[in-house]
């Protein structure tokens, strides 16, 4: 049955599939040598499409998406969160912890920064309590840039619940992380809390902005007044 299914659905994305769009998302993904997305495949499919597939095969077994989300493909892999996400947040207690564990056992094949956007913060971070993160920290420390990106983005999801400690923690913990890609997503990150909460956005650059990676700091303060902005990049 999960043969077939997923045999159903890669000939729908082959039909869907062009070749300009693959080249121009190799490029943008930056999948050359030495580069975050090395190797990773396209087969030039935009995710509105995706989603609409996703709202299609719904209903198909769990084991046909991880089938989908072990591929080599990186449409087959982002097509299978997408339909974790929706089985997720409509399932029940035991549907929630199967995909939350087996998401958590693939981060392997969630390795680009869209696919980690698109489901830590539905699965991971709708999945765990704010007042424990245990979870998340142990990502955060991770070797796998991809694992630590899920670490901070999960946090959004307290975030637009106004609960703001695990994005801090998080972000604490990846000061110093050398990579440009977790910069920009601690940032950002910080930014949504700054959306809700300014002030408690300022108290954590008040005790960090100084030895912040400038990337992350811009990303955090991009909507304050240019005179704050300044002095921030200041410090």
């Amino acid at each position: 049955m999960t043969h077939r299914t997923t045999t159903a659905i890669r000939r729908r994305l082959r039909d869907l599939a062009d070749a300009d769009d693959a080249a121009f998302l190799q490029r943008f993904f930056k999948t050359g040598p030495g580069q975050y997305g090395e190797g990773d495949r396209f087969l030039g499919i935009r995710v509105p499409a995706l989603r609409g597939l996703a709202r299609e095969f719904r209903d198909i077994p769990h084991s046909a998406a991880l089938e989908l989300l072990r591929s080599r493909w990186h449409e087959e892999r982002l097509l299978a969160l997408i339909i974790m996400v929706n089985s997720y947040s409509s399932g029940d207690a035991a549907t929630r912890e199967e995909i939350y564990r087996s998401y958590l056992a693939h981060t392997a094949f969630i390795n680009n920064w869209d696919l980690v956007d698109a489901s830590a913060p539905n699965i991971v971070g709708a999945h765990l309590w704010p007042d424990d993160v245990t979870p998340l920290v142990r990502l955060a420390g991770s070797p796998s840039l991809w694992e630590r990106r899920i670490a901070i983005v999960a946090t959004h999801h307290f975030t637009k619940q106004r609960s703001y400690e695990p994005t801090l923690r998080i972000s604490e913990l990846l000061l110093h992380d050398g990579h440009d890609l977790i910069h920009k997503a601690t940032g950002w990150m910080l930014r949504e809390v700054g959306k809700r909460d300014q002030e408690t956005l300022k108290r954590f650059l008040r005790e960090h902005a100084g030895e912040m990676p400038r990337t992350a700091l811009r990303y955090a303060i991009e909507r304050f007044p240019p005179r704050l902005r300044m002095a921030y990049m200041a410090m």
